[in-house]
């Protein structure tokens, strides 16, 4: 519990600090929020690609940078009042909008960056396993040694 209240303050920390660095004017769409869980939600999908397939990571890992840090970082509770307050501004419209896309952004987001990292991940594999071959049978002219 410890380990995620650590993670989750650092989190929130960051993402408080972006909305100090970008506020969203009154009735305006709220670009920080959409931005930071959009970020936050590709920031997931890499992370768990990585602590599932590519490092053996320590327990903590996953609590720390995942509920943690990430879980604080993003908000979609201050999506769903922003969401709210454009509606109760009579902006339905766009309160609409910034539901169902950020939905879908984040959707997309988290489905994207994982199979990215995966991709990348598996090329990488592929490279290493290539360059350990070559150096086992083969001189460096590429003739093989046997």
């Amino acid at each position: 519990m410890a380990v995620i209240a650590a993670g989750g303050a650092l989190g929130a920390l960051a993402r408080y600090g972006a909305g100090q660095l970008w506020p969203t004017p009154s009735g305006g769409f709220p670009w920080t929020t959409f931005g930071i869980n959009v970020v936050g939600c590709a920031l997931i999908g890499v992370l768990m690609v990585v602590i599932t397939d590519v490092v053996h990571a320590h327990r903590l890992v996953r609590p720390l940078l995942g509920v943690g840090v990430l879980g604080g970082f993003t908000t979609f509770s201050t999506y769903a009042v922003e969401a709210l307050d454009l509606a109760r501004a009579a902006r339905p419209g766009l309160a609409l909008a910034y539901l169902l896309g950020t939905l879908l952004a984040a959707v997309a987001a988290v489905t994207a960056a994982a199979s990215l990292t995966g991709m990348i991940h598996g090329l990488a594999r592929r490279v290493d396993t290539r360059r350990r071959r070559g150096r086992a049978g083969e001189c460096e002219h590429g003739r093989s040694l046997r």
